[in-house]
């Protein structure tokens, strides 16, 4: 029987998503990939810094025993593959168990989602995230300048979600787009008894999901609901959740304060967000990602 990655959570990374590359990005924006590709073999036994995702892989791949191997992490990457070479160097020097990776000249990678079986891709280039998300895989661009996550969690993997757009369909931002608040409120109350429609990242809250039920004794996961809606609005948002039957460990609904130092609060290691606007401000504070996704986008 051959190798398959089927019932683990699937993690595709870019290279700039996972480690610090933005000074040798300089170099690649300002002269042609060979100057890029030059500079990471001159490089190559000087292990990068971690990125803005790192955190985020690291406690993942903590999941891992030698019993079961429930998470795999793989370099998804635009970097050719000499420069490839440092990546995996890096991850090795982290001890950070990748062994799968794909590095394409420039190409987009995106394409390799499918065979992966991806619950989720990170990225700095914003055209292989909407072409992801288009394909139907959970995707999100990455700030590489966001601030790193801090390390008081050590054994729990803490993710928050916006809701509409991201977890959700845009359903409803779509009536707050076209008729306001108002307009919006009422709809949710009509509609309180029907689960709101699925978003983007539906399926990585599952992965999520069914990798906490799977129980492992040393790591835990702690999501939290992070979103602009307000009472009466958190009603539906909640149902639908109790209809997919996934609870999550935290829910915060803002009525559109700045999510950002409530995000410093709960510290997660990644933030996801259809609104660039909600990123910068959570960039701020916490790693984010731009869910590109919905009328917003």
């Amino acid at each position: 029987m051959g190798i398959s990655l089927d019932g683990k959570l699937v993690v595709a990374i870019s290279s700039r998503a996972l480690f610090d590359f933005e000074e040798e990005n300089q170099v690649f924006e300002q002269n042609d990939d060979r100057a890029y590709m030059r500079l990471q073999l001159e490089r190559l036994e000087i292990p990068a810094k971690p990125g803005v995702a790192f955190s985020l892989v690291k406690k993942l791949l903590a999941f891992n025993t030698e019993a079961a191997q429930k998470v795999e992490v793989v370099i998804l990457s635009r970097n050719d593959p000499v420069s490839g070479l440092r990546v995996m160097k890096s991850a090795a020097h982290y001890a950070l168990p990748i062994i799968r990776c794909a590095f394409t000249r420039g190409q987009a990678p995106w394409r390799y989602l499918k065979p992966l079986r991806a619950n989720l891709f990170l990225s700095t280039h914003l055209s292989d995230v909407r072409a992801a998300l288009t394909a139907g895989v959970p995707a999100a661009q990455v700030y590489p300048l966001s601030t790193h996550a801090g390390d008081a969690y050590p054994n729990e993997v803490r993710i928050a979600f916006d809701g509409d757009a991201v977890l959700f369909s845009d359903e409803a931002e779509r009536v707050y787009q076209s008729h306001g608040l108002n307009a919006f409120q009422q709809h949710e109350l009509d509609k309180v008894a029907l689960p709101l429609p699925d978003g983007p990242f539906k399926p990585l809250l599952v992965a999520l999901h069914r990798l906490q039920q799977a129980a492992t004794p040393h790591m835990r996961i702690r999501t939290a609901l992070v979103t602009a809606r307000s009472a009466p609005a958190h009603e539906r948002a909640i149902r639908t959740l109790m209809d997919w039957n996934i609870a999550v460990d935290e829910a915060m609904f803002l009525g559109g304060l700045d999510k950002g130092e409530f995000l410093r609060e709960f510290e997660p290691d990644f933030f996801f967000d259809d609104q660039t606007g909600h990123i910068e401000s959570a960039a701020r504070h916490v790693p984010s990602g731009h869910v590109v996704s919905g009328v917003r986008n």
